[in-house]
């Protein structure tokens, strides 16, 4: 009986070791700062994620002062995202409401950056599609 047991419960549990694996790894990185060590953060996890698990999805949305990292006349990092934006897994989303707020046109970000209507609805959104959430500080 013990035996019969036993075997049940590893199946059981391999099955849900096998599911877990299965999940999709797609992080959401939620950058505020202007603070070039947090912009260095979220670059070098997007570097070491996709090294670790290459079809991670991973998104940066920025808000606030964040958005400085992808305008090439304000970022120290602008070849860094141009980088990361060559895997197709990896996309940088900056708050309208944030450009509005400091002025800042579509033009001024690097090419490929995408804007979204609300940033924080945005994060909100890949929260309620099981996304990780990651605030990028350090």
């Amino acid at each position: 009986m013990k035996r019969i047991f036993f075997a049940l419960y590893f199946v059981l549990l391999s099955f849900g070791f096998g599911h877990a694996q299965s999940q999709p790894y797609r992080v959401v990185f939620d950058l505020t700062s202007r603070d070039s060590l947090d912009q260095k953060a979220v670059i070098r996890w997007i570097k070491e994620v996709s090294t670790a698990s290459p079809k991670a999805e991973m998104e940066v949305v920025m808000y606030a002062k964040g958005f400085e990292l992808v305008m090439p006349e304000r970022s120290a990092l602008t070849a860094d995202v141009k980088e990361a934006m060559k895997n197709p897994n990896v996309s940088f989303k900056v708050c309208e409401i944030a450009m509005k707020n400091n002025k800042v046109e579509k033009s001024q970000l690097l090419p490929g950056v995408q804007t979204v209507p609300d940033g924080i609805y945005e994060i909100v959104s890949k929260q309620q599609e099981h996304w990780g959430y990651i605030k990028v500080m350090h």
